[in-house]
């Protein structure tokens, strides 16, 4: 298998955190991105690169700019992985509140993915991680709002993209995922127990990254096993 170049965000935790490991157990090289960058830095790879970086910090994106610059020359996958789940009554949900649920899960993949596209090749993919709650006609559940919209926000951004360079390439996808056992999800929702496991998650979206752009481009995957 060629080795990749691949730039992953919300790494430090989750799915993200898994898929750092498992792209680099296939020998791909691997920016990962996160607020935090210990916990990746702790995986002692010599194919992993991190810092600490911030989606709502615009000095931020330069520093990704100037390594894809300086160590790689090109990006051949983009992972939007991070998100902000916030669980609270609509009525209490402040503006500050939408707008930090926004600025990671909408305003981020817009910029990151902005940054990132010069230098990607024609059979580039970008994989942005939405949710079941972002799809229209999908069950919805109270105190999502903030989240559940952000989230249907970038499946739109990436049917848009698809089309504005669907001459050019890259291509772009969309996971839809259902309830995943995450650190995030039992914050907003500690009593639940998901049915799919970070770990699990990710080997799929280590499958379809590396291939479903040879299938797919501007399209919305639903990945989960639970009915509605």
């Amino acid at each position: 298998m060629k080795t990749k170049n691949i730039i992953i965000t919300g790494t430090s935790r989750g799915i993200g955190f898994e898929l750092v490991h498992l792209f680099a157990q296939q020998g791909h090289n691997v920016l990962a991105l996160s607020r935090n960058a210990k916990p990746v830095a702790n995986l002692n790879f010599d194919n992993i690169k991190s810092f600490a970086f911030d989606l709502c910090k615009t000095s931020d994106y330069e520093k990704v700019s100037q390594f894809i610059d300086d160590e790689w020359s090109h990006v051949d996958i983009l992972i939007n992985n991070a998100g902000l789940l916030l669980n609270k009554p609509f009525s209490e949900t402040s503006f500050d509140d939408f707008q930090k649920v926004y600025q990671t899960n909408v305003f981020g993949v817009s910029e990151l993915t902005r940054i990132v596209l010069p230098f990607m090749k024609s059979d580039g993919h970008v994989v942005t991680i939405s949710s079941m709650g972002g799809i229209q006609g999908s069950m919805k559940f109270p105190g999502l709002a903030a989240y559940s919209s952000s989230k249907g926000a970038v499946i739109t951004l990436t049917e848009l993209l698809a089309e504005e360079y669907k001459d050019s390439g890259p291509q772009f996808n969309v996971l839809a995922l259902g309830a995943v056992q995450t650190e995030m999800l039992k914050e907003a929702f500690p009593e639940y127990q998901a049915p799919t496991t970070a770990s699990e998650m990710a080997a799929y979206i280590l499958e379809f990254s590396l291939n479903g752009n040879k299938y797919y481009n501007g399209k919305v995957l639903q990945v989960s096993n639970s009915t509605p």
